[in-house]
């Protein structure tokens, strides 16, 4: 029996789902945020689902849309993003943030970075991609992400020494 794109994409979409939040976390620092860009991107790779099953890699492409999707977001601003409401959710949604004094002193000065920076950061040494990986999925020279991963790094240092 050969299997349909739609289930194809339900099986990827079911199997990369949790990492793809974490990803997003990592760039943007907020789980709200972080669940409407991974859902807009998962939309989006939908629409390209057939022809990127057919030839590409569709792991790296959706963690770029992710970061493209993250920056859109960014240049939007305040204006076009939801307002709280005086009714509460009907459901409670958990802080998956809750961890250890270490990891959240991770978490505050990986989200102090620039975001260029953080997205190298992440891709690099989280997400274990390549320099030309990385460089690809960030749109930019090979260069690019050597100097933003060695200044993120510097940063990074300096902000956890200084805490400990």
């Amino acid at each position: 029996m050969q299997r349909t794109d739609d289930e194809e994409y339900g099986e990827f979409v079911e199997a990369r789902y949790d990492a793809l939040r974490r990803f997003g976390y990592l760039l943007c620092g907020d789980w709200h945020l972080t669940e409407d860009v991974v859902a807009a991107a998962l939309t989006k790779l939908y629409l390209r689902w057939p022809r990127l099953i057919r030839g590409g890699n569709a792991d790296a492409y959706v963690r770029r849309i992710v970061v493209t999707c993250l920056a859109d977001e960014r240049r939007r601003g305040f204006a076009r993003r939801e307002r709280p409401s005086e009714r509460t959710p009907d459901r409670f949604v958990a802080d998956h943030a809750a961890g250890t004094t270490d990891r959240l002193a991770a978490e505050q000065a990986l989200a102090s970075l620039p975001p260029r920076q953080r997205a190298a950061i992440v891709l690099r040494y989280w997400e274990d991609q390549s320099i030309e990986q990385t460089a690809r999925l960030l749109g930019c020279s090979t260069g690019t992400v050597k100097s933003q991963c060695a200044r993120g790094l510097a940063t990074l240092r300096a902000q956890l020494t200084a805490t400990a």
